[in-house]
Formats: structure tokens, C-alpha cells, sequence
């Protein structure tokens, strides 16, 4: 589905069952997975997203970017790709690569320096500002962010503990002061 305000690019992949709404831009390099939605007002890049990816209201996923399977992205986040922009400058050939990797969840007006990785089903807080990569299932919080505690897949927070049992689904993680690691 395609809103008839919306504009898709010559050259554009998008993958079965993906929605994109009002006043969406996605240029002519982007590869786009399957059963995606793209919120008002959003820009796509010459990025690579995987399948089920939620980007929400006016995000820019500029190039750069790469957002694995599952990844969610909140209302008006935002990704940078030059470290130290000036207009005067082009800094084209300095984009730094960012990699969210599957199931993060990166909360409404959170700011993502380029040239990091969010780990797999991090989780970062509304309004923080990631200014280092995040370990898988961080929950990362804050200006700048921090990481304050971890997340289980399903998205709930985790008891603090050697060994934590999710409280929602009952999945069960190991935990150290660097790591999050599910347990079979």
C-alpha cells in the first residue's frame, strides 16, 4: 500500500505488504523488506531495511543506515550521518555507517549519533541521546544516554540478578555488568 501522496523513487525496492503513508519520501537506493510501515512524513535514504520494521511519524533514516528485522523507530527520532556537519563543507564521503540490529526499539525524539551499533533488542528510551553503540537488550536511557538496566526480547524490563526470568513471558537471561545473554 502506497498513499497517492507519497513518492517512491525509480530504483526503490519494497518488499511484499509494506505500507507507506502520507508524505513519505523513499529514494532510488533504498531496499526495503516486507511488511514494513512508514509513518507521515518520513525519508528513506540509500539504506537497507529488513522485514517488519515500524518507523513511526516524520523520521529520517538518512544514508548510512542499516535497520535489521523487527526494529522499531518512535515518533520523530532521529539518525545522524556526518559527525561534524557544516553546510559550507560537503562531508558526503564522511558518512559514518549505523547498524540497528533486530528487535531494538528506539523510543519517540531519541537522537542516534552515526558510526555506532544499537545491539540486538536494546531499547532506547525516549528523548536519550546515544552517543556510543549499545549491547544487545541494553536499556539505555538519558542525555547522554546510559545504560540503567536490560530488557527481555519481548520489550519488558528485566529484574535486576545474576540470573533474571522475564516477568512478562518467563524467558530467562544471564546477566553481567557488560552483558545480557538468554538462556535456554
Amino acid at each position: 500500500m502506497i498513499h497517492p501522496t507519497a513518492i517512491v523513487d525509480p530504483g526503490a525496492v519494497i518488499g511484499d505488504g509494506t505500507r507507506i503513508w502520507h508524505w513519505v519520501h523513499i529514494a532510488a537506493g533504498a531496499r526495503i523488506g516486507r511488511e514494513c510501515s512508514f509513518g507521515q512524513g518520513v525519508y528513506v535514504g540509500n539504506v537497507v531495511i529488513g522485514d517488519r520494521v515500524k518507523v513511526q511519524n516524520h523520521v529520517s533514516i538518512f544514508d548510512g543506515v542499516t535497520l535489521e528485522d523487527d526494529v522499531f523507530c518512535g515518533p520523530s527520532m532521529v539518525f545522524t550521518n556526518v559527525i561534524n556537519p557544516r553546510s559550507h563543507i560537503p562531508r558526503r564521503h564522511e558518512f559514518r555507517p549505523t547498524v540497528v540490529r533486530r528487535g531494538a526499539t528506539i523510543g519517540a525524539n531519541a537522537t542516534i549519533l552515526c558510526g555506532i551499533e544499537i545491539g540486538a533488542y536494546a531499547f532506547i528510551g525516549a528523548g536519550a541521546v546515544l552517543r556510543r553503540s549499545a549491547p544487545p537488550y541494553a536499556l539505555m536511557l538519558g542525555v547522554p544516554a546510559r545504560r540503567v538496566g536490560w530488557m527481555c526480547a519481548c520489550g519488558v524490563r528485566l529484574p535486576d540478578g545474576a540470573e533474571a526470568r522475564c516477568p512478562a513471558c518467563a524467558a530467562r537471561y544471564r546477566i553481567t555488568e557488560q552483558a545480557c545473554t538468554p538462556l535456554p
